[in-house]
C-alpha cells in the first residue's frame, strides 16, 4: 500500500512539475523577466520587513530584560528583610499588592536556599499543600551564582507569549536568604506591533505573488496566447499555408486583429487558388510549347539542377528512360559538353557572363554534331540570376550538307576544270596554229572540243537534275504505265546495246497496273540504270528489266510492282555499295576504264526517294549488279485487284 502511495505521490509530482514547467515556457521572456524582478524586490522587501520585525523583538526583548532586572532587585530588596524576619505575612501583602498593580508581572517566586519554593503568586505553598499535597521545587539555571551581584535574566516561550524570567538572590545581613523568581511579560504594544508587522509583511508579500500569478495567468490567457497564436499563423502563411485560422474567442483589439488576420487568411487562400489554376494553366502552356520544340530545352536553377527538360532534348542525350529532374545537368551529360560548357555555366550563375554558345561533336548517345545556347535568367529587376535556359540544336544534317556542299563544290569544280582546260586548250592551239594545222588535225581537235562540250553538257545537266531534287521541290505523282515507260526506255538504247554486242532484255509481266509516279523522273531513273548498266557490262553481256506484282510482307494487303534493273557486268565491290549512291562517286575511279560525271545513282536515289521508296542494290564483283526498288499502285487498281483476289 505505501508502495502505491508513493507511486501515485511520484506521478503526481512528475505531472505537476511538468505542467509547471509547460505552463511556464509559454511566458515571453519579457513576462519572465518581469517575473524574476518581482520576486527579487518582494523577496528584499520581505527580507528588509522581517529585519526591522526581528530588530525590534531584539529591543523589546533588551527592555525586557532591563525592566526584568530593576524590578527584581527592586522586589528583592524590600522583600529580604521581612524573609529576614520570618514575616512571610508582610511578604505576601506587599508580593499581592504589587502583582494586583501591574499587569507586567506573570508570577512571582520564593524559595529558600535550598530551592524549596514556600510562597508564590498565583499560587503558595499552604494552599498547595492543602489542596494538591505537593511539594514543589523551584529548579533554578545551572549557571544560576547565589552569589552574583546582578540577577540572572533569561527567556522562554509559553503558548501566551515570551516570558522573561528573572531571578534574584535574597540577601539580608550579608546572608543568602533564597531566591526570587519573577516572571515579566512582553510589553503588550511591541508584541502587537511586531505581530501586526509581520501579518502585514505576510499578507503584501502573498498578496504581491497572488497579484503576479493572476496577472502571468491573465497575460497568458488574454495576450500571451492570442499573440502566440497569431506568430504561428503569420509563420504558416509565410510559408503557404493559406488555410491556417485562428479561433479563440476574444474581443477588443486582439479579437479585432484575430478577426482581421482571418479575414486576410481567406482572401490569401481565395487568391491561391485563383493563381493555382492561373499558373497550372500557363504551366500547362508552357510545356506543351515546350514539348513541340524542334529544338531540345533545358531549364537549370542557379545550381545546376535541372527544373525543366523537353523530349527532343532527352532525345538527344539519351535521357528517355531517365528522371534528370531536380538532378545536376553535369553529371548526366557527356564528357565531351561537360568539358566545354562547366566553367561557362558557373560563370553565369555569378552572374559574369550573360550568354555563351558552342558546337560540339558527341560520340553518346549516338555520333552527332550539336549546338548549344546558354542564355542566363533574371529576376523582375533585372539583377540577381534565377536560373540558366540552355537550348540544344541537333545540327548534324546542317553539318553534313555543309561538308557536302563543300566537297560537292569542289567536286563540281573538279569535274568542269578537265572539260573546260581540254576545251580551252585545244580552241587555243586552233586560233593560234589553225593555219598550219592539217585539215585531219583540225577535225581531230574539233571533234575533242565537241565530245568535251557533250561532257560538259552531261554534267550541267547532271547539277541542274540534282539541284531541283535537293530542293525541295514537289513532283505530281499520278497513275504511271511502267510497261510503257521500260518500253521507251528500251528503244532509246538500243542502238547503244547494239554497237556494244550486249543483249537488252524486256521482262514486264502482262497487264501490270499503274503505279503512283512522275512519270518523266521514272524515264530517268531507267535510263541512269541502263546507262550505267551498259557501261560497265562487257560485249556479249546481258542487261534486263523486269517490272511484276509483288505483296508486301509486312502488309498483305498493300500490292506494289517491283523493277529490277540487272546486268552481267563487272559488279561492284561491298565497300563500294556502301557509297555507290554518294555525289561523285564513280566506279571507274578504281578500275579506270570508263568516265562518268558520279552524279547519275545519286540522282537515281532521290528520284525513288521523293516517290516514297527505297533503291536496293544486289551485287558480286565479276557476275553482275541488280538494282530494284518498290512502286505502290493507283488506289483504283488496288481495289480492283483486292477484288480479283
Amino acid at each position: 500500500m505505501l508502495a502505491v502511495f508513493s507511486t501515485i505521490h511520484n506521478a503526481f509530482t512528475q505531472g505537476l512539475w511538468k505542467s509547471i514547467a509547460t505552463w511556464w515556457s509559454q511566458f515571453t521572456l519579457q513576462t519572465k523577466l518581469l517575473a524574476a524582478a518581482t520576486l527579487v524586490v518582494s523577496l528584499v522587501m520581505s527580507g528588509l520587513t522581517f529585519w526591522a520585525v526581528n530588530t525590534i523583538q531584539q529591543d523589546a526583548r533588551l527592555n525586557d530584560t532591563r525592566f526584568g532586572r530593576d524590578l527584581g532587585l527592586l522586589l528583592a530588596a524590600n522583600v529580604a528583610p521581612a524573609i529576614a524576619d520570618h514575616n512571610l505575612t508582610e511578604v505576601a501583602q506587599f508580593s499581592q499588592r504589587f502583582y494586583s498593580s501591574t499587569s507586567s508581572v506573570r508570577y512571582m517566586l520564593y524559595a529558600d536556599e535550598t530551592g524549596n519554593i514556600f510562597f508564590g503568586i498565583p499560587f503558595w505553598e499552604p494552599e498547595v499543600e492543602n489542596s494538591l499535597t505537593i511539594q514543589r521545587r523551584i529548579q533554578l539555571p545551572e549557571d544560576y551564582a547565589a552569589d552574583a551581584e546582578k540577577p540572572m535574566v533569561r527567556q522562554h516561550q509559553t503558548p501566551d507569549g515570551e516570558v522573561t524570567d528573572v531571578f534574584v538572590p535574597l540577601r539580608a545581613n550579608g546572608k543568602y536568604l533564597g531566591v526570587l523568581a519573577v516572571g515579566i511579560n512582553s510589553n503588550p504594544a511591541a508584541v502587537i506591533s511586531t505581530n501586526f508587522t509581520r501579518d502585514v509583511t505576510i499578507a503584501v508579500f502573498i498578496t504581491i505573488w497572488v497579484m503576479v500569478i493572476l496577472a502571468g495567468v491573465v497575460n497568458a490567457l488574454t495576450i500571451t496566447k492570442p499573440i502566440k497564436e497569431l506568430l504561428v499563423g503569420v509563420k504558416q502563411i509565410a510559408a503557404g499555408n493559406f488555410k491556417q485560422r485562428i479561433d479563440l474567442p476574444l474581443g477588443g483589439e486582439l479579437g479585432e486583429l484575430i478577426y482581421n488576420f482571418n479575414e486576410m487568411a481567406e482572401r490569401l487562400e481565395s487568391y491561391e487558388e485563383q493563381n493555382i489554376e492561373e499558373l497550372t494553366a500557363e504551366k500547362a502552356k508552357l510545356e506543351t510549347l515546350v514539348s513541340t520544340i524542334a529544338d531540345g530545352a533545358i531549364l537549370l536553377d542557379s545550381n545546376m539542377n535541372v527544373i525543366l527538360v523537353n523530349p527532343t532534348a532527352r532525345r538527344i542525350f539519351g535521357w528517355e528512360s531517365m528522371d534528370v529532374i531536380g538532378k545536376n545537368l553535369l553529371q548526366n551529360i557527356p564528357s565531351s559538353v561537360q568539358m566545354e560548357i562547366t566553367h561557362p555555366l558557373y560563370q553565369m550563375a555569378e552572374g559574369e557572363m550573360e550568354s555563351a554558345e558552342f558546337r560540339i561533336p558527341i560520340s553518346e548517345p549516338t555520333k552527332r554534331t550539336i549546338r548549344i545556347m546558354l542564355t542566363s535568367v533574371l529576376d523582375q529587376q533585372k539583377e540577381n540570376v534565377r536560373g540558366i535556359a540552355m537550348t540544344v540544336q541537333d545540327i548534324t544534317r546542317e553539318v553534313e550538307l555543309n561538308e557536302a556542299k563543300s566537297q560537292f563544290i569542289s567536286n563540281v569544280s573538279h569535274e568542269l576544270r578537265t572539260p573546260l582546260f581540254n576545251i580551252k586548250t585545244y580552241i587555243e592551239t586552233l586560233h593560234d596554229y589553225g593555219s598550219d594545222l592539217e585539215e585531219e588535225q583540225r577535225q581531230e581537235f574539233l571533234a575533242t572540243v565537241n565530245h568535251e562540250t557533250d561532257r560538259l553538257t552531261r554534267l550541267v545537266n547532271d547539277v541542274l537534275d540534282l539541284s531541283r531534287l535537293e530542293s525541295g521541290r514537289n513532283y505530281a505523282l499520278d497513275g504511271v504505265d511502267l510497261g510503257q515507260a521500260i518500253e521507251q526506255t528500251l528503244r532509246t538504247y538500243q542502238l547503244n546495246a547494239k554497237d556494244k554486242e550486249i543483249e537488252l532484255i524486256q521482262e514486264v509481266e502482262p497487264k501490270l497496273p499503274f503505279v503512283v509516279g512522275n512519270y518523266d523522273l521514272l524515264l530517268q531513273v531507267f535510263g541512269n540504270l541502263i546507262g550505267n548498266a551498259l557501261k560497265f557490262t562487257p560485249a556479249g553481256g546481258k542487261v534486263a528489266l523486269r517490272a511484276y506484282k509483288i505483296t508486301n510482307p509486312n502488309n498483305p494487303k498493300l500490292t506494289q510492282v517491283r523493277v529490277e534493273i540487272s546486268d552481267t557486268g563487272i559488279g561492284i565491290a561491298p565497300d563500294d555499295q556502301e557509297a555507290i549512291f554518294d555525289r561523285f562517286f564513280r566506279v571507274e575511279n578504281r578500275v579506270h576504264t570508263l568516265e562518268g560525271t558520279g552524279l547519275g545513282l545519286s540522282i537515281v536515289r532521290n528520284i525513288i526517294d521523293k516517290h516514297h521508296s527505297k533503291v536496293h542494290i544486289i551485287s558480286e564483283v565479276g557476275v553482275g549488279t541488280t538494282f530494284w526498288f518498290d512502286l505502290p499502285i493507283m488506289e483504283e487498281e488496288a481495289n480492283q485487284h483486292q477484288e480479283h483476289i
